[in-house]
This record gives C-alpha cells, structure tokens and sequence, in this order.
C-alpha cells in the first residue's frame, strides 16, 4: 500500500489517500490540543502512544463483534484503515459524572451513572459541537432512525467492552468518545480510541490517565501516556 494525496488533516491525525481502492492511511501526529484548539503542543511519541492503544483496541473490539475500520499497522504511526463515509456526529458514552456534563447539568463529580449516558454531539467546531437530540439528527438528516439505533447500541458494546478490559488493569473508564462511519450500507467504529479521547481514572488512586494532564496541567502527560500504554498494549496481552 503506497501513501498518496493528504485527504485532511485534523488536530492531531492526517488522513491519505492510497493506491488501494476504498483504504486510507491514517497518521497519528505529536500534536496534541484542548479546548477546542485553544492549546495547542506537539510533544514527542505522542502519535504513537495514540496510535498503538488505538491498535490494540480495535483488535480487541473486532474480535468481540465490533466492525471498525482498523486493517492494521504500517508502522509505529501509520494505521491502514477503510475508507468510510463520516457521520458527524460524535458519540459520547459517560459511565461517571465528570467533565462538561458536571458543569451544565446537576450532576456531582465522581458520580456513577447507571445505566451509562449517552450524549451526541454535532461535529462542528466552528459551532463548538453542540449537543443534538435523535429529532435533531434525523431532521437534519445526519443519521436515519435505523442507523442512529445501531450506532447506539454498537456504543453501548463498546463501553461494555472496554470497562472490562480496562478494569483487569485498574483502570476506571469514565467516559469516551467515538465516531462512525458507513461503507456501503454498513457502519464501522472510525476515528480512534485512545487516550485523547478517552477519560480514565486509577482505580486507586484516582489520578487522571488521560488528556486531563494535559489540559489541567496535572503533571507530565507523555510520562503518563506510555505508562497507560505499558498497562493496557503491555499487561492484557500476558496470560
């Protein structure tokens, strides 16, 4: 698979156009941001740290019954994926109270919520991403009722999934963010799933996992990323 014409770049990935029909390449950059672009740093490994638990994940997920773009590694930075067509909508599945849905809603910090929320947001930074209920991504024609149906219940398999796994490394899933995409008339899991686009707390000790580190300035965020890659890529492969 040969590398071709730069398709988009967003904040932290490149996505290009290959010499294989219906397959991209996605590159995890070293650039790393919070809110909404407003910080902005490139700091070194980052892409790969992102990429290899994003790798793992999806492997993981697949092997579970969760379709997802991922076709596997080129190298350390560089995921093969399958072309999709976007849905813009970014699906946000909360298990714990934290984050914006603590400062808009009376919800306290550190609450667990049972069953898990699911929040959908409209993928738009120029609007900031508004949050959308089913009526409005139906008339907006972002989703039709079916497709809105299984990308929720392919989300809730997912969140499942991953506090499982997670859980085995003492590790508390929070809260994460995915997006879908169709090829043909079927939907895959798309974009990444990593530590950018996830919140994960220790199970002991509470300390953030994640790109709260960085946001918040809480300590060293790539000294905390490849820890969290050494428990998640590193301790569930053993047997």
């Amino acid at each position: 698979m040969k590398q071709k014409k730069l398709l988009y770049a967003g904040k932290a990935k490149s996505v290009y156009r290959t010499d294989e029909k219906g397959k991209l390449i996605v590159e995890f950059r070293d650039d790393i941001t919070a809110f909404d672009g407003g910080k902005k740093d490139t700091l070194k490994n980052k892409g790969s740290y992102n990429a290899e638990v994003s790798a793992f994940f999806f492997e993981y997920l697949a092997k579970n019954g969760v379709k997802t773009h991922f076709l596997g590694m080129i190298d350390e930075r560089h995921m093969a994926v399958r072309e999709l067509e976007m849905i813009p909508l970014e699906v946000i599945v909360r298990n714990i109270a934290a984050g914006s849905i603590v400062r808009n809603y009376p919800f306290k910090e550190g609450m667990k919520l049972d069953p898990p929320v699911i929040v959908i947001d409209y993928k738009d930074d120029s609007r900031h991403d508004p949050m959308l209920n089913d009526d409005l991504i139906i008339a907006l024609k972002l989703a039709t009722p079916q497709d809105l149906k299984k990308i929720k219940k392919v989300a809730l398999l997912v969140n499942a999934l991953l506090v499982k796994i997670l859980a085995r490394q003492g590790i508390t899933l929070v809260d994460f963010k995915i997006e879908f995409g169709k090829q043909g008339k079927t939907i895959y899991l798309g974009d990444e799933v990593s530590m950018d686009s996830m919140r994960l707390w220790d199970k002991k000790t509470g300390e953030s996992l994640d790109k709260d580190v960085y946001r918040f300035e809480k300590g060293d965020v790539m000294e905390t990323y490849n820890r969290v890659v050494q428990r998640i890529t590193k301790k569930a492969k053993k047997p």
